[in-house]
């Protein structure tokens, strides 16, 4: 009982990681039937009379088992107060994960008041530029603002709107050049470095003077972002009119 005694209110309890910890499959349904836990999903439980938020089941998925995965970009720049614009409680739940990890049904299934998006990429490495964030006495992986904001630009123009993302740059004044410097040396994709670089000389940041740029390999070739853009010779890209004038 002392593991239940522990519980943190509003979170749910992995009969795999229950097992692990001691409480054999038969003693998870002793409790089950003796009413000190309730079904939450296939595998897993919760207390009786808690409500479970995201942000609980999110506590319990990164805290008890081993999937890569964390809160990321506009859902981090929205926690953090960096959004350029008042967020409602229904705006999209952004996930990700390197490719191969899958969410549990029990976490897809519930019926959150967010769309879950689940990003599955690697053009970041998976634990670089995180950090532990606090949201209802609970702690969650979240993307530090400088991967953010790159996340937010990987799913641009098609998952996210371009203009609120230089939106969201301009914003960002306090980004730390060192963590910059090894995001955009390990990142895989030429369009989110390219259009990163130039969105935060368009915003003219002074942390970006102390970014090397002769480190970040741009790559070669054209990169048309958007069909009939403007083309901005120096990053090789084509860009809507509005983010350029």
């Amino acid at each position: 009982m002392r593991l239940l005694s522990n519980h943190i209110p509003g979170t749910v309890l992995l009969a795999s990681w229950l097992e692990k910890n001691g409480f054999s499959r038969d003693l998870q349904q002793y409790y089950l039937k003796s009413g000190w836990l309730e079904s939450y999903g296939i595998g897993t439980f919760k207390r009786p009379n808690e409500n479970v938020k995201w942000t609980g089941a999110l506590n319990s998925l990164q805290r008890q088992t081993e999937l890569q995965v964390h809160v990321g970009g506009l859902t981090s720049i929205s926690l953090q107060g960096l959004s350029h614009y008042v967020r409602m409680e229904k705006e999209p739940l952004y996930l990700f994960s390197p490719q191969y990890v899958k969410l549990p049904k029990w976490f897809l299934n519930q019926e959150w008041s967010n769309q879950i998006i689940h990003v599955k990429t690697k053009f970041l490495p998976a634990n670089s530029a995180l950090f532990e964030y606090s949201r209802d006495g609970l702690k969650l992986q979240l993307s530090s603002p400088e991967r953010a904001i790159l996340e937010c630009l990987y799913l641009a123009p098609d998952r996210f709107d371009m203009m609120e993302g230089y939106q969201i740059l301009e914003g960002l004044v306090n980004l730390r050049p060192k963590v910059l410097q090894e995001l955009l040396e390990n990142c895989r994709s030429i369009k989110v470095k390219r259009l990163f670089l130039f969105m935060a000389s368009k915003a003219r940041h002074q942390w970006l003077d102390f970014v090397d740029q002769t480190r970040i390999e741009l790559g070669t070739g054209d990169r048309v972002i958007v069909k009939g853009g403007v083309y901005i010779s120096k990053y090789k890209i084509s860009l809507p009119k509005e983010i350029t004038v």
